[in-house]
């Protein structure tokens, strides 16, 4: 190899300089594993475009408190003019009129009807419903109440209907009061209901 003159001009070059041992911070564990490098917290990213919000837990002061059942019941109508108002003014009660009980309406039901081929057959199709469970969730059936539509016995198809829905649900009947024709109301329930008081009785 060719050496020119230079080489002795800037005299021998000196070799790498060693490398300084490693501190002892830095000294690898005795097991020989490379420590966990030290990871910085990841900032809290933005939800992705169209994801729902994470739920936020209200303070156990700020909570709603359930829902308490009202005490007592709700008539229902099984169709128009079944008589709703009227009962509901002579025994007391929530009249609903012909529509579920509302959130803040006793879920125990007594559901009226008249004792003409009509009322029935309503009356009939309103269990069926409670039968399939097709009620709002908590609101059930506690009884049928079938209201007189004229003064006097039941013709037998009419009696025969009567006794299965009897035979399905427990029933009440009132009989014809001449006076609701004229006002509605009366100051006490009419005589030969004394099952029907009792049962709204233990309803309150």
């Amino acid at each position: 190899m060719r050496q020119g003159p230079e080489i002795w001009i800037r005299g021998p070059v000196a070799g790498p300089e060693p490398l300084p041992p490693p501190a002892a911070a830095d000294a690898l564990p005795a097991t020989g594993a490379p420590p966990a490098p030290d990871v910085p917290p990841a900032p809290d990213m933005p939800p992705a475009p169209g994801a729902p919000p994470a739920p936020v837990q209200a303070p156990a002061a700020d909570r709603a408190p359930a829902p308490v059942q009202a005490p007592g019941f709700s008539w229902i109508g099984a169709h128009g003019g079944a008589g709703v108002s009227t009962l509901a003014g002579v025994y007391g009660g929530r009249d609903c009129g012909q529509s579920w009980p509302g959130p803040g309406d006793p879920p125990s039901v007594l559901l009226v009807a008249r004792t003409h081929a009509a009322g029935l057959t309503a009356a009939g199709r309103a269990v069926e419903e409670f039968r399939l469970g097709r009620a709002p969730a908590g609101v059930r059936l506690d009884a049928v109440v079938l209201v007189a539509d004229a003064p006097g016995r039941l013709p037998r198809p009419l009696a025969q209907r009567v006794r299965l829905l009897e035979s399905a649900v427990d029933v009440h009947r009132v009989p014809w009061v001449p006076a609701w024709r004229l006002d509605g109301t009366q100051d006490a329930p009419p005589r030969g209901t004394e099952s029907l008081v009792s049962r709204v009785r233990r309803a309150r």
